[in-house]
């Protein structure tokens, strides 16, 4: 897997935008000889949303992968049902993301270390799923590097406990 994806939004929506996604870029991998790059699968997407623009379909999603070849290193995309596709460096999605921008806005700076990074994304979930009652409780926070990605998993228990790590 070259991407790593979260997705926002109503759960059928979201699940059924996830496997189209995913066939189109197997689809892309078979007939060239190369994947999409994050970029690219992320247009792709926003392309294939667009024409339903207005309606009632309801996705957000972010896109992260790292990318080789000509598209070498890091990408992370935000794509959204009525076809905006952004490139940047953080995105949080959902209804719990204003509570999520409150933690992340004042901790994340460039030179963290891993356990620093995930500590902090740890508490941005933590107090989204706290003051959100539409945020769920379990959680996947993903390190993406040029050699794949690790995850760590989370439990969030909303009784006003920390998160706890497993």
């Amino acid at each position: 897997i070259h991407l790593v994806g979260t997705t926002s939004g109503t759960s059928a929506d979201c699940a059924l935008w996830k496997r189209i996604l995913s066939r189109e870029l197997r689809l892309y991998q078979l007939r060239h000889g190369r994947r999409l790059s994050t970029g690219g699968a992320a247009k792709l997407l926003s392309h294939m949303l667009h024409p339903f623009k207005g309606t009632e379909l309801c996705v957000a999603a972010t896109l992260c992968g790292w990318d080789g070849g000509d598209f070498s290193g890091p990408g992370l995309f935000y794509v959204c049902s009525d076809g905006t596709r952004l490139e940047g460096k953080l995105f949080s999605v959902g209804s719990g993301s204003p509570y999520a921008y409150s933690i992340l806005d004042q901790g994340v700076r460039w030179g963290l270390t891993v356990e620093e990074a995930t500590s902090i994304a740890r508490e941005a979930v933590y107090r989204a799923t706290h003051r959100d009652a539409y945020s769920g409780n379990f959680v996947d926070i993903y390190h993406v590097t040029p050699n794949g990605w690790t995850r760590h998993w989370l439990e969030i228990v909303r009784s006003g406990s920390k998160p706890k790590s497993k």
